[in-house]
């Protein structure tokens, strides 16, 4: 798993490639908790994201958290979607 991090303004965008998955996970964690109080929004870009786990997905609502909700997922493959959906936290985190 590689996450590319890039700030623009008061917004974090974080990009995966690989699998987030329990091994992964804890970067996702780091990654996180090291964004500033600055920041009031979180894009993550899922494009090359492969699989997700429940610890990933545990840590999407993580962020989704830190920012009260101000968290957009970009670029779910159907699959990786299909997760969301029957977990329905499609139902409060915006997917684009």
């Amino acid at each position: 798993m590689t996450i590319t991090k890039t700030i623009n303004g008061n917004e974090a965008v974080l990009f995966f490639d690989g699998w987030l998955d329990t091994q992964a996970a804890p970067e996702m964690r780091a990654q996180i908790d090291a964004l500033g109080e600055d920041i009031t929004s979180i894009v993550i870009d899922f494009e090359k994201l492969e699989y997700i786990s429940s610890s990933g997905i545990r840590e999407v609502v993580a962020a989704y958290k830190k920012v009260d909700g101000r968290l957009k997922v970009l670029n779910a493959s159907p699959g990786i979607m299909s997760i969301f959906k029957a977990t329905g936290i499609d139902r409060k985190i915006s997917f684009e």
